[in-house]
């Protein structure tokens, strides 16, 4: 059943109907105007392939926050199709993604919009809940009037006196596009079981080399700081920033060992090609091939 009780979908006569653009308008208009997220909506809510998510935290305990809704609701009828409006209760199955947006429950209330596309977030200067001040906001992202906000978290006080540099995101372009350094990077997530296994030959890694005046060996924690030119995917991904002028960047894809670290260090980011192997000679051979116990080919043929 339709929120708004019902929805029209026009047909071109010249074109006919398009299965693939009915499919969508009845997927959208499936959602509720606004959804709350829950375990049971979850599911809907990422598969509805809206490009845009307009996200309202709020303490649902808290009756003044609640009121907040109401005007939500009011700038969402505006965007139907375009941007899918979530409430997300702080205190409840919300509290799961809070970390994701560098939020705590005591944040709420307040406003975040998300590119799904490239998870890229946006907020207000100044949280305003009205309606007009909304969909202000909104169509602003949508007109890319507005740049992402790009989490941070703050560097350690020694971070780049260990062997392995701890960089954040205010910390991260002076370092990896350094012109004078060659710079290697693990972006990692604190749960990624992956990351976990690698991180002692990494350490190892940022010992090896931390008397190199010209290479680094880094980490920085993609689930607590964004990057604005560069959108990490999986983990770990390893990203090697050679010096001089370009600001370069080669993906490191092959084993995740020391030795294969350092040789691809050692080559200017690159491996070197192994030489193909040859097999051994036998000991009684003379190098020439033996014959068959069947003779030769020519022999074998006239047979």
């Amino acid at each position: 059943q339709f929120d708004e009780g019902r929805t029209d979908f026009p047909v071109d006569p010249a074109r006919g109907l398009d299965t693939a653009e009915l499919t969508q308008l009845l997927r959208v208009h499936s959602l509720e105007l606004v959804m709350e997220f829950t375990n049971e909506t979850s599911d809907q809510i990422f598969s509805a392939k809206i490009p845009h998510h307009m996200l309202l935290f709020l303490n649902k305990s808290s009756p003044a926050q609640l009121t907040l809704r109401d005007a939500f609701r009011v700038a969402a009828g505006t965007f139907r199709g375009k941007v899918l409006f979530v409430v997300v209760d702080v205190t409840g199955y919300g509290a799961d993604v809070l970390p994701f947006f560098g939020l705590t429950p005591a944040d709420a209330p307040t406003l975040r919009l998300v590119k799904m596309e490239n998870n890229r977030k946006y907020r207000m200067d100044q949280d305003t809940f009205s309606d007009t001040a909304i969909r202000t906001f909104v169509q602003a992202v949508l007109d890319g009037k507005v740049k992402p906000h790009l989490m941070s978290a703050e560097p350690p006080e020694d971070w780049d006196t260990r062997p392995v540099k701890v960089l954040v995101g205010k910390t991260f372009e002076q370092v990896a596009f350094d012109e004078t350094k060659n710079v290697f990077v693990k972006f990692y997530a604190p749960w990624c079981s992956h990351c976990q296994a690698m991180a002692a030959a990494w350490e190892e890694l940022g010992e090896r080399y931390k008397d190199h005046e010209d290479i680094v060996i880094a980490e920085l924690d993609a689930m607590a700081n964004e990057l604005e030119n560069i959108t990490i995917k999986g983990f770990p991904t390893l990203q090697y920033f050679p010096a001089g002028p370009g600001r370069k960047m080669v993906e490191y894809k092959s084993t995740r060992d020391v030795e294969t670290f350092s040789k691809f260090l050692e080559n200017g980011g690159t491996l070197p090609e192994e030489p193909p192997v040859v097999p051994k000679t036998p000991e009684n051979s003379t190098g020439r091939e033996e014959p068959s116990p069947l003779g030769t080919a020519e022999s074998r043929d006239e047979l």
